[in-house]
């Protein structure tokens, strides 16, 4: 009778501490640009890895990481996902409670200037697109960026064409419509355009824009948010690159490749089982993202000052731990 009485009690115990622990969940807002490599946010909700810390992702869905930056600051959202941008720059020198966590994306990036298909025997060369309308998905964006340093391969500059600011689901009408003669365009979306015949192949910035390796997407959060939860911070991004690391073995052909790539088509990034595409996370040098920061100033986006003030470290280390670095630095992942 004791023995079930203590058996009872203990029953009694772990179904409390459940209820305790699920009515504790916290949710984190994060913001995301639909891309292959928002699979990393996808699968850590897919497999529990978030759960297992008590907290509920709730993913919205960005046109650009660049108009964000305001809900970022605001803490509307507590995290954003997505290019590098004048924005962020300028909202550094706001003193605004925003900073970079760690790389999203680094080269090679799968992102091509495509042209519409009735162009591309008029378009052979990239000078050739001067009083042409290319169609980037932000102005500021890394997508511009691209553009402007494409150009200037040439001798033209991101003056010299008519930038049109375009959501990436928007291309296939805006190209049907000749709306716009070409785009900045990242996977997704490139494979979409071609398969659809919206849009043709012409230049891969890749082969062409440097320095190389380059960062242009990164992880950002609301510092303040950081501040007041640094252990939630803290545990959010273990499970984040504990996801990041299936995802890698999953591209080098790991056991859950198969799986990774089903999620990928289930939550609509694809539309057909594709080989999934790389997130080489912070294998670029920090001082690449700064290369967006002397772009942006140079096309008279950020204050020149500002360039000097930006600093940025990340590494993703086989057992991470968050250090918070103040706010004109950043949450640093160490071992």
């Amino acid at each position: 009778m004791t023995l079930q009485r203590t058996l009872l009690a203990c029953a009694a115990i772990a179904i409390g501490s459940a209820g305790a622990a699920h009515a504790e969940e916290i949710t984190v807002k994060v913001g995301t640009v639909r891309s292959i490599t928002t699979v990393a946010i996808l699968w850590a909700a897919e497999k529990g890895y978030f759960k297992e810390f008590g907290i509920k992702v709730v993913n919205e869905n960005l046109d650009t990481a660049a108009n964000s930056i305001a809900l970022l600051a605001q803490n509307q959202l507590q995290m954003v996902e997505g290019g590098i941008s004048a924005g962020y720059f300028n909202a550094l020198e706001k003193n605004l409670p925003v900073t970079m966590v760690l790389d999203r994306v680094s080269s090679p990036l799968g992102h091509n200037l495509m042209l519409r298909p009735d162009l591309k025997d008029k378009i052979t060369r990239i000078r050739d697109l001067k009083g042409k309308t290319i169609a980037t998905n932000g102005s500021g964006a890394v997508s511009t960026y691209e553009v402007g340093k494409l150009l200037e391969s040439d001798g033209l500059t991101i003056n010299d064409v008519d930038i049109k600011v375009i959501p990436f689901t928007q291309y296939s009408i805006a190209f049907a419509n000749k709306a716009i003669d070409a785009a900045l365009v990242i996977p997704p979306y490139t494979a979409q355009l071609l398969d659809g015949g919206h849009a043709v192949a012409f230049k891969d910035p890749d082969d062409i824009v440097k320095p190389h390796p380059l960062t242009i997407a990164v992880s950002m959060i609301n510092t303040d948010f950081a501040k007041a939860n640094q252990q939630l911070v803290r545990n959010y991004y273990v499970a984040y690159l504990r996801a990041i690391r299936d995802y890698c073995q999953a591209y080098h052909g790991g056991a859950v490749r198969a799986e990774v790539i089903d999620l990928l088509v289930r939550s609509g990034t694809e539309r057909a089982p594709r080989d999934a595409a790389p997130i080489p996370v912070a294998c670029a040098p920090p001082e690449r993202a700064c290369e967006h920061a002397q772009h942006a100033r140079h096309a008279g986006l950020v204050h020149p000052e500002q360039i000097s003030q930006y600093s940025v470290a990340a590494r993703t280390p086989a057992r991470p731990a968050l250090r918070w670095g103040g706010r004109r630095q950043v949450w640093t992942v160490q071992a």
